[in-house]
């Protein structure tokens, strides 16, 4: 759904304050950081992220969130944009997998690093085992995990399958998964590709578009939780995105017959 984009002056704007926030930003990763403790950390992290979210005019809501979460849990969500994690930092800090390309992105490779940022190699069997037992490690001291099986982007329309391989770190940690849908509409309640970060988009391209759009909402849709005790990677591959299938209205994802999602692969 599109509407008219929103006038230039505000598009201006937005960017001039964004650019302030994002310098705020990396002096609070870089110099107050290390003098917090991790719940002190996650307070600035969704502090930053709704101020972010804020600029850009997108509201966050939250639908069937739980109260409190298991010592050992790991939020499971579709991909459809960066702002997907701005959207859960707002609810939920987490420390999140993310691609090892992000790490090279301009500013927002920096604050993911700072942030704490567990990065992994596509492709790369033995890093996805590491970062494996960094998540374990991470998730038996109590903080929150959060990944995105599905190792590339949408429009928000459809599912990608879910890649077991991040599994493991659930399973071996005993955790329980949450299953959480995001989707993006406008003021209207529409779904929007405003977000969208799609295909050979670049990331210049995708802020210029939010920066155009009136308004949007960032829809999280949990769903109910799933233990990962006895499961099997791939098992909980399949429960968490027919999940969050559900809990999106979609169609669970298509796989050719007689293929599967490797488990040993690292996201793409």
């Amino acid at each position: 759904m599109r509407t008219d984009p929103a006038p230039l002056p505000i598009r201006f704007a937005r960017i001039a304050r964004i650019a302030g926030h994002i310098v705020r930003g990396l002096w609070v990763t870089g110099v107050r950081f290390p003098r917090l403790d991790a719940a002190g950390q996650d307070r600035e992290l969704t502090r930053w992220a709704r101020h972010l979210l804020a600029i850009l005019n997108v509201r966050v809501t939250s639908l069937n969130e739980p109260a409190a979460m298991p010592l050992r849990s790991m939020l499971v969500a579709n991909h459809v944009s960066w702002l997907d994690v701005m959207a859960i930092f707002a609810v939920r800090p987490a420390v999140f997998i993310a691609k090892e390309d992000i790490r090279r992105w301009p500013v927002i490779g920096p604050l993911c690093a700072q942030a704490g940022a567990l990065f992994i190699e596509r492709g790369n069997g033995f890093h996805a085992r590491q970062i494996n037992s960094r998540v374990a490690d991470t998730l038996a001291t109590g903080r929150l995990i959060a990944m995105f099986p599905e190792g590339m982007t949408t429009d928000g329309r459809s599912l990608n399958p879910f890649r077991g391989a991040l599994f493991q770190s659930a399973v071996d940690a005993d955790a329980v998964l949450h299953p959480v849908g995001i989707r993006y509409t406008g003021p209207d309640g529409r779904w929007t590709d405003a977000a969208a970060f799609v295909g050979d988009m670049s990331l210049v391209e995708s802020m210029w578009r939010l920066v155009s759009a009136r308004g949007l909402v960032a829809e999280l849709r949990f769903a109910p939780a799933i233990p990962a005790r006895s499961g099997h990677r791939r098992d909980l591959a399949r429960l968490a995105e027919t999940a969050i299938a559900g809990a999106l209205n979609l169609e669970p994802p298509r796989r050719t017959p007689g293929s599967r999602s490797d488990p040993r692969d690292a996201p793409r």
